[in-house]
């Protein structure tokens, strides 16, 4: 299966497209298609980069 998120690095902020109310996150890791990220408004979710593709945040503020 193909990684989505193969651009994603540890620090970027990211949003969940299904999941809005979790407000934006930062990647803490990427491994094997798997990422870790904390979201400010839910917490360390880990999520499988062959299922969803994370929206990169251009907002600064977490």
């Amino acid at each position: 299966m193909e990684d989505l998120n193969a651009h994603l690095e540890p620090g970027m902020l990211v949003r969940h497209p299904q999941k809005p109310e979790w407000g934006i996150g930062q990647v803490q890791s990427r491994i094997n298609g798997r990422i870790t990220v904390n979201f400010r408004d839910h917490g360390k979710v880990v999520i499988d980069g062959t299922l969803i593709m994370l929206e990169l945040s251009l907002s600064t503020q977490r």
